[in-house]
């Protein structure tokens, strides 16, 4: 049974994702303490960052980030898989939690193997490594596949609802969640974040992926 730790200074909010995602068949706790071994997935409101990087040292599980709009969207040291926005909806975030746990045993981008390279930018797919220059470049698995999925596909403009279908693998959704990962993608491969070169935003569309080589 798939074992779920959710921490959320509000007990109501966190009684109520329990109930959801008990119905859906998983072992839900809300006590970090109560665990006698590593949870297959951490569900962690965004006031409680610092038990969630702890808990992650010592468990390097996947994680589900719950916050408003603009936290999420500002905090990009948020080690996260998936960010929900308060207020939501209990049966979305099940949801959401499903994809997560589908992308832990098996990403939802079909990986394959060989290198991609862009200039200074190799990732080496089957591995799942990526390096800029000389330099490793950590992501998350989502990131991961955000960015194997614009390098295959350069030059083509991608909505946030279509990145959200082919790379999250969800019908419908909240767009921001694409907005977060683009952000923390860029400050980690762009020269300048805040002049990207490499992933551009298209006004109106949103993203697409120009090569530098």
């Amino acid at each position: 049974m798939t074992v779920i730790l959710v921490v959320d200074d509000d007990p109501a909010v966190a009684e109520v994702v329990a109930r959801y995602l008990e119905r859906d068949g998983h072992e839900v706790e809300c006590d970090p303490l109560a665990l006698t071994g590593p949870p297959d997935l951490l569900i962690l409101d965004m006031n409680r960052l610092a038990v969630g990087r702890e808990l992650r040292a010592r468990w390097p599980v996947p994680v589900i980030m719950l916050g408003e709009a603009i936290d999420l969207a500002v905090d990009l040291d948020a080690d996260a898989d998936d960010y929900v926005t308060k207020p939501f909806s209990p049966r979305e975030l099940a949801l959401r939690v499903a994809a997560v746990l589908r992308r832990a045993r098996g990403s939802i981008v079909p990986a394959g193997t060989g290198v991609l390279r862009d200039a200074d930018l190799v990732v080496d797919v089957g591995a799942r490594h990526v390096r800029l220059g000389d330099a490793e470049v950590t992501l998350t698995a989502r990131e991961f596949d955000l960015l194997v999925y614009l390098l295959r596909n350069p030059r083509q403009a991608f909505s946030r609802t279509d990145l959200l279908d082919r790379v999250w693998g969800w019908a419908f959704g909240d767009s921001s969640t694409v907005t977060v990962h683009v952000r923390r993608l860029r400050e980690k491969i762009e020269r300048d974040p805040t002049d990207p070169g490499r992933i551009i935003t298209v006004w109106g569309v949103g993203y697409r992926y120009e090569p530098r080589s």
